[in-house]
């Protein structure tokens, strides 16, 4: 192998798990709102909002200009749904 070929190989591998980063269901972020939001800032997210919503933390976020709805369970704070939020502006007509 190559000098050349050696660092090609691991940016290959390397660059996708970058791409990929983000919450996961499942994935613990904290049973608090400042533990939500400090979770999801570390990983990149803008949080716009964050509440607590019956036995959830619901953040709306941004990740690379995408915006979604994380919820997360007090109790656990296992992430328990991710959506994909709409542009509510499609709604409208």
């Amino acid at each position: 192998m190559t000098n050349l070929t050696k660092p090609a190989i691991l940016a290959a591998l390397i660059v996708p798990g970058i791409a990929i980063a983000g919450a996961d269901v499942g994935q613990t972020l904290g049973t608090s709102e400042a533990d939500v939001r400090s979770a999801l800032t570390a990983m990149g997210y803008v949080v716009q909002e964050i509440e607590i919503e019956g036995e959830e933390i619901e953040a709306e976020v941004t990740l690379e200009g995408v915006a979604y709805e994380i919820e997360v369970a007090i109790d656990t704070g296992l992430v328990t749904e991710i959506e994909l939020e709409d542009d509510e502006d499609d709604n409208d007509s």
